[in-house]
């Protein structure tokens, strides 16, 4: 008798081996804190000891259209450790530890090879992390994906105590803001990118990046950077913290200002990756979207104290993360605005 489910476009055979697979990379990733089967229902994680007032932070976020790049490229590992370190730098902001991540991948048709490599880039990035990977969904939507397609997306628990969580509250003028390098376009902008890249320019992901020395693929993937290593040190020193994703230094720093607070971006503080300048000058695309659309080469900002600012650098530095001195924080209406000098 026919499948019918496998017919309409189902195939529990290519779940069942996927699901094996997958097991297999969130067994590597459990913790002292992980508790509860592989496989069940929904993921167990301790509450770390120690805490007086934990409290637990929780978000939500995908890789968006890059995975496009991935899926031309044939490269399905390095999206998923995007997905993580997107993860852990959202949850970061806030001051939080990462204690533990759901994945979710959806396809019009289930590919194991696939679905395993997408996974074992989300194991690795946990494991870098000390995360553990709780479990997830794997749903194959022949209606909703065209062939080859498939999207991607996390959910992280963090956990910080609630004395020390970051608001943006403590922000005051006199602060200076502190930008962290980006390792390229992180997972923004995409869209506009791969518009540019393999429609004006013509290029493909074999072809050579211009300015760059490597090729379309190398650059357009190359992994979101998570700062963990770089600012945990020294997170008790910041006053605020700006994941740069969508809506660019501007639309993520005015998140954590003070109703009395204007940050003063310095626009010459730092000079931007090959990168954002062949997509501004291919594309033409204006300086200011340029601003609302990309890091431009800033993945993150700290606000804190001028007198912490040598520790905050230090930090990053032991851990071969370059910054800068980007701005400060002046008293005024709240908003964000580049000084050009």
């Amino acid at each position: 008798m026919t499948d019918r489910y496998a017919a309409a476009g189902v195939r529990l055979d290519a779940a069942g081996e996927a699901k094996r697979r997958i097991a297999e990379l969130v067994r590597s990733t459990r913790t002292s804190l992980a508790l509860g089967e592989i496989g069940a229902f929904g993921g167990m994680v301790r509450v770390p000891p120690g805490y007086e007032r934990p409290v637990l932070v929780l978000s939500t976020d995908g890789v968006g259209t890059k995975l496009l790049v991935a899926a031309r490229a044939g490269i399905h590992d390095t999206v998923g450790e995007d997905l993580v370190n997107h993860c852990v730098n959202d949850v970061l902001v806030h001051g939080a530890r990462p204690l533990a991540l759901l994945d979710y991948i959806a396809t019009g048709k289930l590919e194991p090879d696939v679905a395993a490599a997408l996974v074992a880039g989300v194991a690795r990035g946990c494991r870098a992390h000390d995360m553990t990977l709780a479990g997830g969904e794997t749903a194959e939507l022949p209606d909703l994906y065209q062939p080859g397609q498939y999207d991607v997306a996390g959910t992280i628990v963090g956990v910080v105590e609630e004395g020390a969580a970051l608001h943006g509250d403590r922000v005051r003028p006199g602060d200076v803001l502190i930008g962290y390098a980006s390792n390229g376009l992180h997972t923004n902008g995409y869209t506009l990118a791969r518009q540019i890249v393999f429609e004006t320019l013509g290029l493909d992901v074999g072809h050579e990046f211009p300015e760059t020395g490597q090729s379309v693929a190398q650059v357009l993937l190359a992994v979101h950077r998570s700062y963990a290593t770089a600012v945990t040190p020294i997170i008790s020193r910041l006053h605020a913290l700006a994941h740069i994703t969508g809506g660019g230094i501007a639309g993520n720093v005015v998140r954590v200002l003070p109703q009395d607070c204007e940050a003063v971006i310095d626009a010459r503080a730092w000079r931007w990756p090959a990168v954002f300048r062949v997509l501004m000058r291919a594309g033409r695309v204006s300086l200011g979207e340029m601003r609302r659309v990309f890091n431009l080469g800033v993945g993150m900002i700290a606000i804190a104290g001028r007198d912490d600012l040598e520790a905050i650098t230090a930090a990053a530095r032991r851990v071969q993360v370059e910054t800068w001195l980007v701005g400060e924080v002046r008293a005024g209406t709240k908003g964000v605005r580049f000084a050009e000098r």
